[in-house]
């Protein structure tokens, strides 16, 4: 395992997508900062990525401002800089718009809306002080194109909201050294879909399966190291958002 001075911050990093990219940027060298609401997933995530003092977990909820402004400053404390964000943190539920809850609304706002704009906020404070740092942001190929027929309207607004929040960011950081792209998978590997389902499901991209978590880790480190690439929205996702 090679070694860096270079950190990420990844929230949501203790399962699915988000332990997968903790275990990418591992092997690229980097420190990790992970984040998570309950320390016990962190103390879980920890055990398996066997990192040791390259590893950080800060728990909290990154839909609070205080929660993101913490794990910044204990970052910094450890690490000295952090020059990646990874917004990974989301919550994706697929049924008809009318059958969400207020709950069910409010918790989404605060993940994958809130979630992006606090930590992108703080990121943002400390990058432009150095003049370089690069803000990732994980979006849905949905809020690219969606489907009729996969009813996800309440995150593909949330969604949809990152991917035109990274293209304003982008420009107004640019002149500061900092680079804010997003990625947009289409269906992933995880937990989160049980293995039953990812043949049927790998029918609706037109490369006739479901992307692994590795690949959509290749994607991210790729805008981690991309130091000419802003503003951009990388579909991830088998060609599903090319049209049908």
């Amino acid at each position: 395992m090679s070694r860096s001075d270079k950190t990420v911050v990844i929230t949501g990093a203790t399962s699915g997508i988000g332990l997968g990219l903790a275990e990418a940027f591992l092997k690229e060298g980097y420190n990790v900062v992970g984040t998570s609401r309950t320390a016990e997933r962190l103390q879980t995530a920890a055990t398996k990525l066997n990192a040791g003092e390259r590893f950080l977990g800060v728990p909290g909820d990154v839909g609070k401002p205080e929660s993101a402004k913490r794990v910044f400053e204990q970052a910094i404390a450890k690490y000295g800089k952090v020059d990646v964000l990874v917004n990974n943190a989301g919550i994706f539920s697929a049924k008809p718009f009318t059958d969400f809850t207020p709950a069910e609304v409010e918790e989404q706002i605060s993940t994958n809306l809130k979630g992006v704009l606090y930590p992108s906020q703080e990121a943002a404070k400390h990058m432009t002080a150095r003049k370089q740092g690069k803000i990732i942001s994980i979006s849905a190929s949905l809020a690219i194109q969606p489907a009729g027929y996969f009813p996800a309207l309440l995150a593909v607004t949330l969604k949809g909201a990152v991917l035109h929040a990274t293209r304003a960011l982008a420009l107004e950081l640019a002149p500061h050294g900092v680079t804010v792209n997003a990625i947009a998978p289409g269906v992933v590997a995880t937990p989160m879909h049980a293995v039953e389902t990812h043949a049927a499901m790998g029918k609706l991209h037109p490369l006739g399966r479901i992307a692994t978590i590795a690949e959509i880790g290749e994607a991210v480190l790729y805008l981690a190291k991309a130091n000419y690439v802003t503003g951009t929205v990388m579909p991830v996702d088998g060609g599903f958002s090319a049209g049908k």
